[in-house]
């Protein structure tokens, strides 16, 4: 079974992008090489601040384009209830087994 994620990266200047990807380690380290091209590479999206895990592609295309849909302050606390801190979540990504 495959696992399949919703992410949310964020530039410098607080600006977000939202994907979707099958390899969450892999599409974010390309985010932080900036060969993402189109919006993700214009506005420099580097850092990994939310994400969410789904069992199929449908489900989490669904779930994108719903978070695509809010207002920005919508998630702003998403990500803060998940993320208070406002981390860079890549680091946790690369220590897991």
């Amino acid at each position: 079974m495959k696992t399949y994620y919703v992410y949310i990266m964020s530039s410098k200047s607080g600006v977000l992008y939202i994907g979707v990807t099958n390899d969450l380690e892999r599409r974010t380290c390309e985010h932080k090489q900036g060969i993402v091209p189109g919006f993700s590479q214009k506005y420099r999206t580097k850092k990994l601040i939310y994400f969410e895990s789904c069992n199929d592609a449908l489900s989490a295309i669904a779930r994108e384009k719903q978070l695509k849909r809010w207002r920005r302050s919508k998630k702003d606390a998403l990500i803060a209830r998940l993320n208070p801190q406002n981390e860079d979540l890549f680091v946790k990504l690369s220590l897991a087994p």
